[in-house]
């Protein structure tokens, strides 16, 4: 990312990075329709957005939040001298005023909004203060990615003894300038969807920073509580021996050891007038040691994030449910702690889960599809759902199979599949499909004594994919509803802090079911071929969410 000199004021140096954790944390966001004028040293100020975006603004729309330090010279100045390759960045006054451009192009596989690039240009170009404003210039197509990468930059987990101490909130406002078609200003229903999703995906990142001594199983319980609470919902929730006697060999299995004990907790929301269940199935392993097979010093450090799945559905399922969901939507979470004791699970094992299926153990740390398989099965069985979608940190592998940006997602249905890239693009939580070939590739769990192992037998044999097969055989190959699977083992995190990756996902592939028309605009079903006759025929009593 280029810097130069401020063109208000020579020599400004740029923003030293390290900064970025201190000036991003204890933040309270909020989004505006205006957010007013202000001078620079009285509210630091930062407009971004892609370089063409920027120069359709007039300077009667920006000027009140730049004059009088900065002249309508120094703007056009400072927009002729960017430059993005991939992002550029310019300060107008110092470090009180910048002006930031987003890549002018990107790739099909990657967000028209730039996503990943604007929440790395928050943190390296917006100024300091107790009170600050982000000028973000967009065309509406891009509002909901733009706003969950910016609720990105600002995580709320620290325990930094100074930030402690210093307990003023900082506040930034964030306004919306539309460009292209339909550019008027942002209505309330849009600025409070974007404020939920912020909010849920900040969340779901404050969930998965949190270490295990203070996000136990107990502790994930009451975030769960809490949301119920707020929604008028009150969880179901199976624990411990109760999880065994009723069947769930699975998720006992893997959580039996632990201090806390395992848990399978449902929050539900049951509109009247809906047409078609969902399922969304969340891998809550607050921390995986791996159990006996025990994981090393250096690939262990890290782990708290295992429950990124889990926090993601959590923290989607809140601002899903306040922006009105026309379908019975199930949040269910798979919480364990895999870890090492004398009741742990070992090798060689072999347990019944929820399906019926027996499964040998040959590799403690392919942990999270046992959890998961007992969580569709519940979906499917028990609360007779016709959508299911898990959402886990399943596999290193994912990492090397789709990498850092990308959600790896395998599904039952071509046409679902095709939905979670367009969600991927539309919300900026990036997904790409695994193979799905169960015929070539179920053979890896072949055991002698029982239906399955749960571990492959050559690990370089489409390891992601295989994962995924292992929890969609508990449902059956040959299962009627829609099963989707994404893994987000790599994407949950950048560097090391959360990303709350997986909310704004969920929010944009079942917008078609919401009531909100900016979750409507961002699904896939906005950029779908309208269905046919006897589609729609076929489909008169089901939502189309794709």
């Amino acid at each position: 990312m280029g810097h130069r000199a401020g063109l208000g004021e020579p020599g400004q140096r740029p923003l030293i990075s390290g900064l970025f954790d201190a000036k991003m944390a204890n933040v309270v966001l909020e989004f505006k329709a205006s957010a007013g004028d202000s001078e620079p040293q009285n509210r630091p100020v930062l407009v971004v957005g892609q370089l063409s975006n920027l120069q359709q603004l007039s300077w009667a729309q920006v000027k009140g939040k730049l004059q009088p330090i900065v002249s309508k010279e120094t703007w056009q100045s400072a927009l002729s001298a960017l430059n993005p390759n991939p992002t550029d960045s310019c300060p107008l006054y110092l470090s009180h005023a910048t002006v930031a451009a987003l890549p002018s192009r990107v790739s099909r596989h990657n967000s028209p909004s730039s996503a990943h690039f604007l929440t790395r240009l928050l943190r390296t170009s917006l100024p300091g203060g107790a009170s600050r404003c982000i000028v973000m210039v967009c065309e509406r197509s891009e509002v909901f990615a733009s706003g969950c990468a910016i609720a990105r930059a600002f995580p709320l987990f620290s325990r930094r003894s100074a930030s402690s101490r210093r307990a003023d909130k900082k506040t930034v406002v964030v306004e919306f300038i539309i460009v292209g078609q339909d550019n008027g200003p942002l209505d309330l229903t849009t600025l409070e969807c974007l404020s939920n999703a912020a909010d849920g995906v900040r969340l779901a990142a404050r969930i998965v920073d949190t270490p295990c001594n203070e996000m136990n199983t107990d502790h994930f319980l009451e975030e769960i509580k809490a949301v119920g609470n707020e929604l008028g919902i009150t969880p179901t929730i199976i624990r411990g021996e109760e999880l065994k006697q009723k069947g769930f060999g699975g998720i006992y299995g893997v959580g039996k050891a632990a201090e806390h004990p395992p848990a399978l907790a449902v929050l539900s929301h049951t509109p009247e007038g809906a047409t078609q269940t969902i399922a969304w199935v969340g891998k809550g392993i607050v921390y995986d040691t791996g159990g006996l097979s025990i994981k090393g010093k250096t690939t262990m450090p890290g782990m708290k994030r295992d429950c990124g799945g889990a926090a993601a559905i959590l923290g989607a399922f809140k601002a899903t449910v306040k922006q009105g969901f026309k379908d019975t939507l199930h949040a269910i979470f798979c919480l364990a702690e895999n870890a090492v004791g004398p009741k742990a699970t070992r090798p060689d094992d072999i347990h019944t889960l929820y399906s019926g299926k027996t499964v040998e153990i040959n590799n403690t740390d392919a942990e999270g599809r046992l959890v998961l398989s007992d969580g569709v099965v519940y979906a499917s069985k028990d609360l007779s759902a016709d959508i299911i979608l898990d959402m886990a940190t399943l596999t290193g592998a994912q990492g090397i199979s789709t990498g850092k940006y990308h959600a790896a997602v395998m599904t039952n249905s071509e046409q679902w599949e095709a939905a979670c890239v367009r969600a991927g693009r539309s919300s900026g939580d990036l997904a790409h499909p695994l193979v799905y070939c169960p015929e070539l590739h179920f053979s890896e769990f072949t055991s002698a004594v029982a239906d399955m192992k749960n571990s492959v037998a050559d690990r370089e044999n489409a390891q992601s994919s295989c994962a995924g097969l292992f929890i969609g055989s508990h449902l059956g190959f040959d299962w009627s509803g829609v099963w989707v699977h994404v893994d987000i083992a790599s994407p949950v995190h950048a560097g090391e802090r959360a990303t709350g990756f997986g909310v704004a996902l969920l929010m944009a592939l079942f917008g078609q079911a919401s009531e909100d028309p900016l979750l409507n605009l961002v699904s896939p079903l906005g950029a779908a071929d309208p269905p046919s006759g006897d589609q729609m025929e076929r489909d008169c009593k089901r939502r189309r969410l794709v």
